[in-house]
């Protein structure tokens, strides 16, 4: 793409085409909420190819990708590695319903990465955290768990509840067709408020089975955990005989090789995992310790199948993925994201805009706000209607940002210095939009 090119997007014509299809034959016209753009408004752009760095759309204009498939794409699109090893297993058929060598690779592989002992793969991060909270409650017969707001743990009944991400960009505190018997049982808390973690646990501490927790939060926006904070919830989980399940669906494998314990150290007794160990396929999984994990069919009564568990496609993307993961790959990344991220605040920096620049390792988000974000309120404090005039004038330049307030920024090891120049050229028109919002 050249300097010219980047003045503008030439069209939308057949995006605009394929979502009124779409929206005939399907809700809202997309399979999951937040791409149908209802957080910044206008025409979601139907992606019809990506390589490295860079999506097409349907009309072709390309775009450098800043959400990296909410993650999974941590060696850019289409690597080359990643292709050979789908196309090899798709040769051989797509899926047995049988164990393959495929399945127990990787999961020694993720053993091998993280504190995890045993792993059970499954196919969606919502079916991971869902079947770990039965397995907590399983193992400890208790009926109650414990969940902060803000943080996204899927859309299984139980665990929607003052979630965030897709959640929070339409407004909904929750969500109907969840009843009241789904979620009594949840307790909801305020993110990183320790002192209502001891007073729950103090009050009904005999009947929490456990306490799940986005390592480091991302889907409210990156709002990191205050120091300690991760440990104390250990401690506390501990002293009362919980379950701490630390969700890494998507930190797992993307902050680090071994996600977000490799920057904190601190190990769930249950963990899931998604996004990158799938390569891009639909993949995930859960884990923790062997005397936990035993309790699951067909070693114990705890009930969990699935049909596409373990598919071999899923299995030969995700492997590829994570021995592609090296050390160098994520000093890459690390890079380019502090470049990005200092390149965004020093352009809303100039322009006199009011924001807050937030990251976690490799992870960061821009919340249009005074002062650093400690929670899932403070996160709601932002003005989201200068985040979408940011949105659409970087989209207009070139730049696919996250079409929404409440989530990270994500980069890729084949963001190389052609892409970030791009970005950089766009990112003042989109600090000047995000100035003159209204």
């Amino acid at each position: 793409m050249t300097s010219e090119r980047l003045e503008g997007v030439t069209s939308d014509q057949i995006s605009q085409a394929l979502f009124e299809r779409a929206g005939a034959v399907i809700p809202g016209g997309v399979n999951s909420p937040v791409r149908a753009f209802g957080a910044v408004g206008g025409t979601p752009r139907f992606i019809a190819s990506a390589r490295g760095p860079y999506l097409t759309d349907a009309d072709g204009n390309e775009y450098v990708d800043l959400i990296c498939s909410w993650g999974p794409m941590i060696l850019g699109h289409a690597h080359p590695a990643v292709v050979e090893a789908v196309q090899r297993a798709a040769a051989l058929g797509t899926s047995y319903g049988t164990p393959t060598e495929g399945e127990v690779t990787l999961a020694e592989e993720i053993v091998a990465r993280t504190p995890v002992e045993q792993v059970r793969l499954v196919s969606s991060g919502t079916e991971a955290t869902m079947s770990a909270i039965r397995l907590a409650r399983g193992f400890t017969g208790r009926p109650k768990i414990v969940k902060f707001s803000g943080c996204y743990h899927g859309h299984s009944d139980g665990l929607l509840a003052a979630a965030g991400s897709g959640v929070a960009t339409f407004g909904l505190p929750d969500s109907p067709g969840v009843t009241g018997a789904a979620t009594a049982d949840t307790l909801v808390l305020g993110y990183n408020d320790l002192a209502a973690v001891e007073e729950v646990f103090a009050e009904q501490g005999d009947q929490i089975a456990c306490v799940i927790t986005e390592a480091c939060p991302a889907n409210m926006g990156i709002v990191p955990p205050l120091d300690d904070f991760n440990l104390r919830l250990k401690a506390i989980c501990a002293q009362y005989g919980a379950l701490l399940i630390m969700d890494e669906v998507l930190t797992g494998f993307r902050v680090s090789r071994s996600g977000w314990y490799g920057i904190d150290g601190v190990a769930g007794d249950l963990c899931t995992f998604g996004k990158v160990m799938g390569g891009g396929l639909p993949a995930a999984a859960f884990g923790g310790r062997a005397e936990i994990m035993s309790r699951l069919a067909p070693a114990g009564p705890v009930y969990q199948a699935g049909t596409l568990s373990g598919n071999p496609l899923a299995t030969a993307a995700g492997l590829a993925t994570l021995r592609g993961a090296t050390d160098e790959v994520y000093a890459r990344i690390d890079g380019a994201a502090a470049t990005v991220a200092e390149l965004a605040s020093d352009a809303l920096t100039k322009e006199g805009v009011e924001h807050r620049l937030q990251v976690a390792g490799n992870l960061f988000s821009i919340f249009f706000a005074p002062g650093k974000v400690r929670d899932f309120d403070g996160a709601q404090q932002q003005d989201t209607r200068r985040y979408a005039a940011f949105f659409h004038a970087a989209l207009d330049r070139g730049v696919y940002l996250p079409p929404s307030a409440y989530e990270a920024w994500f980069l890729s090891a084949a963001h190389d210095d052609a892409a970030l120049g791009r970005i950089a050229e766009a990112l003042p028109h989109a600090a000047r939009a995000a100035a003159e919002a209204e």
